[in-house]
């Protein structure tokens, strides 16, 4: 099986960081899927949309003056 056999899914975690994980292995802990499997590259682009600051959810947070 190749890459481009393969599907995957968007992930992201408490953070509000972003990955794909391949749709026929379990999501990891602290993790959740979003979205449906798609291919590699749709997924990457997903994630291109999705996740426009880098920096994770608690750094952002605190760089604001709030909590989380």
């Amino acid at each position: 099986m190749t890459d481009t056999d393969e599907t995957y899914v968007v992930v992201h975690n408490a953070e509000e960081q972003y990955s794909i994980w391949r749709s026929d292995r379990p999501v990891p802990a602290g993790w959740t899927a979003v979205g449906e499997p798609a291919s590699r590259e749709d997924c990457l682009a997903r994630i291109g949309e999705l996740w426009t600051d880098m920096r994770p959810a608690s750094l952002r947070a605190a760089m604001d003056g709030s909590q989380r």
